[in-house]
Formats: structure tokens, sequence, C-alpha cells
């Protein structure tokens, strides 16, 4: 078992549009396999992305509402239906806040072998599959916030409120 360590808000990894896979060798299973148990490793962790163990590639594993896999290169379908549920994140621990997202969302793209793959899901798991997503594309659910909840956020983040990495999505 291989548990890497998250990276946290201020490493530039997490800021940076990941590279898309282009090799669905040995490497990318085994990267697939370091996301797995970085994500299993600790309990109520719902998804890791590849930036959060510091690597820059679009993938991500989820283990949410009772689904759990990995993704590679995703697109994704929204819906218009909302849904404004507390949400963290393992790179900025400790924090939640109500973060506004479709309530449906469809995902396509490869599992690790290059066969296409879609994953649909509803509420928890449409969140979970928005929130490593936008991690691959180099932003962060605090990105998403308005108004007050993001100054909140904001002066929370700038004052390093930060507690263990062992929840969020």
């Amino acid at each position: 078992m291989t548990m890497r360590p998250i990276r946290i808000i201020g490493d530039p990894v997490l800021r940076t549009p990941c590279e898309p896979v282009t090799s669905f060798d040995a490497d990318l299973r085994a990267l697939v396999a370091d996301l797995m148990d970085t994500l299993l490793g600790a309990p109520g962790r719902a998804g890791v992305a590849a930036p959060q163990i510091g690597v820059s590639a679009q993938v991500f594993v989820y283990d949410a509402d009772g689904h759990r896999g990995h993704l590679i290169n995703p697109t994704l379908e929204l819906s218009e239906e909302l849904q404004d549920d507390d949400e963290g994140c393992l790179s900025i621990p400790g924090l939640y806040f109500p973060t506004p997202r479709a309530m449906h969302a469809t995902a396509h793209g490869f599992d690790q072998h290059g066969q296409p793959l879609t994953i649909s899901g509803s509420g928890f798991l449409a969140r979970a599959l928005q929130h490593e997503t936008d991690h691959l594309q180099g932003r962060l659910y605090a990105d998403t916030l308005r108004g007050d909840t993001r100054r909140r956020a904001l002066r929370e983040i700038r004052a390093g409120r930060f507690h263990s990495p062992s929840r969020g999505l």
C-alpha cells in the first residue's frame, strides 16, 4: 500500500491545469493504485486527484454514495438543477463551506487501460465528480464560492486555520 501525502493549498501544483494522459501503461496503473491507496488509507475521504499527490495528470479516484472507481481525462455534462451543501477538500483541511454544484453530473473519460468510461450520479456523487474534475483544471472548491461565503473562506485560508487532512473530497 502506497499512501501518498496530500498537497496543501499554496502548493503550485494545485493551481496548475494538468496534462491529459496519453500513455495507458504500467506507470499510469501504478498512479491509479497510489491514488486509490491514498483515498482509502484514511476514513471519510470521497476523492483524490493526481495533483493532490503532486502529479500533473488528468486522473482522479472517488468513493462516493456507494460508487468507487477512477477516471482519466474527464469531461463533464452538468444539470441546470443545483445543490448547495457543505463541501470540504483534503487540500484545504478542516474547512467546510456551502458550495453550489450541479445536482446531476455525467463524467466521460477513460479507465486505466484506455477503455471509454462514463459515470453518472446525483447528489454527493455528482459533487465529487465536479470537485475532482476541478482539481485537474487547477481549481479548488473555494474558487467557486461567492459573496460573504467566499470572503469568510478566504479569511480562514489566509489565517491558515487548517486541521489534519483526513476528511473532505
